[in-house]
């Protein structure tokens, strides 16, 4: 029997994104299922009643929720082509440091960026800065996050890029000057087909925003 595989998610998400690339570099088929998250299905609320978000990975009718987690579950029930996570321990514990790293320290900043105006946009630009130069630290001169092989950190990571555009403009910054081996990585992982089919255009992202922002009440 087949494996039957839905992905609820927003086209906008960066967490979403996470998700996508990780069935596509595993090469797995699977069922897009377009959420609004300001009227949510019936399916998202049934399929994540605790957190009642996107990304869902439902994998023959079970699913799993937060997208890291689903990357690892990827990972471990696909294991064809090159593993996400490193066998070694000590570095696997250093992969999911710095993915919870991405999840506690990079998105929040974001917010304020985009959403956020005057001192309070300032400190969000501020912040976000020095935790992109921490990331280039950890990246270093390396080919990707891991060494040589595309992985769990760069998966974390990379759906952020297609935002860096509409954040450059609203913070009116520029991402390239302050940490230009981490735009080189991020250009170098839009080469690998899984990434430039999984992350919208970023012209795409820029139009969102001001929308988005409408909808949840900031002017």
């Amino acid at each position: 029997m087949a494996d039957e595989v839905i992905l609820l998610d927003y086209w906008p998400s960066m967490f979403g994104m996470r998700t996508r690339v990780a069935l596509e570099e595993k090469n797995i088929k699977f069922d897009y299922r377009e959420q609004d998250l300001f009227n949510k299905s019936p399916i998202l609320l049934e399929m994540n009643p605790v957190h009642k978000k996107i990304p869902v990975l439902i994998h023959n009718g079970k699913p799993v929720c937060e997208s890291l987690i689903q990357v690892e579950y990827i990972d471990e029930t696909w294991p064809g082509g090159n593993p996400f996570l490193p066998s070694d321990p000590y570095q696997r514990a250093q992969a999911k440091f710095w993915g919870d790293f991405i999840d506690k320290k990079v998105y929040g900043p974001t917010r304020l960026i985009w959403g956020a105006k005057g001192k309070e946009q300032e400190a969000g630009t501020k912040e976000f800065i020095e935790m992109l130069k921490m990331l280039e630290s950890e990246l270093g001169d390396k080919t990707y996050f891991g060494g040589e092989t595309f992985g769990y950190v760069d998966i974390a990571m990379i759906g952020f890029y297609c935002w860096f555009d509409v954040l450059e403009k609203c913070g009116n910054f520029s991402i390239e000057a302050e940490c230009p081996k981490l735009i080189a990585w991020a250009k170098r992982c839009m080469k690998r087909e899984s990434v430039a089919k999984s992350l919208p255009d970023s012209d795409k992202i820029t139009k969102f925003v001001p929308e988005l922002k409408k909808k949840i009440g900031i002017e």
